[in-house]
């Protein structure tokens, strides 16, 4: 498992996004988890599944189609992500998360200075150990860190590779 992480409207979910695409074309199986700070809803209202969990307030609801399948479970406490990664995504190469910036898993940090005046990595910090590389526009920003600059045309594909070599388990 490996985290991105960063700071508000930083380019996480863009991230994301992009780097799973890239492991998945060098072909690894590749999965995501999302924190969410407040509740959602993955059907709009009204529709038959929503008014089961909503309505009906069942427990558990699964919509399950030709191409997909979706469950959406009630719990009173939170599960850890590495939790859910085992129960519903052991079978992943790598599982992405997108937050979780206080867990003890690896990340990696978006850092854009035209969105923020500083990262989320801080030296001092008691988590600074599972930093493992940041990804930014800022020329001039030095960490003990791997560094991918956005503006070489390779960032992506070094960033895939690093994930590669560094967070993944060998086949």
């Amino acid at each position: 498992m490996v985290s991105i992480v960063g700071r508000k409207h930083s380019g996480k979910t863009t991230l994301v996004v992009r780097l799973v695409a890239e492991l998945v074309r060098r072909g690894h199986r590749v999965m995501t988890i999302k924190h969410g700070s407040h509740t959602f809803n993955l059907d709009p209202a009204a529709t038959d599944t929503y008014r089961h969990y909503h309505e009906g307030n069942a427990e558990k609801v699964a919509m399950i189609a030709p191409d997909k399948f979706a469950l959406v479970e009630r719990w009173s406490d939170e599960m850890h992500p590495e939790a859910v990664a085992a129960r519903h995504m052991a079978d992943a190469d790598l599982v992405v998360c997108e937050g979780f910036t206080r867990l003890a898993f690896p990340k990696i940090e978006i850092f854009r200075r035209a969105a923020h005046a500083t990262p989320l990595w801080d030296p001092a910090s008691a988590t600074a150990r599972t930093w493992r590389a940041v990804v930014t526009d800022a020329d001039d920003f030095r960490a003990p860190l791997s560094i991918f600059q956005l503006s070489n045309g390779r960032w992506l594909d070094e960033l895939a590779a690093f994930v590669e070599r560094e967070l993944m388990t060998p086949p």
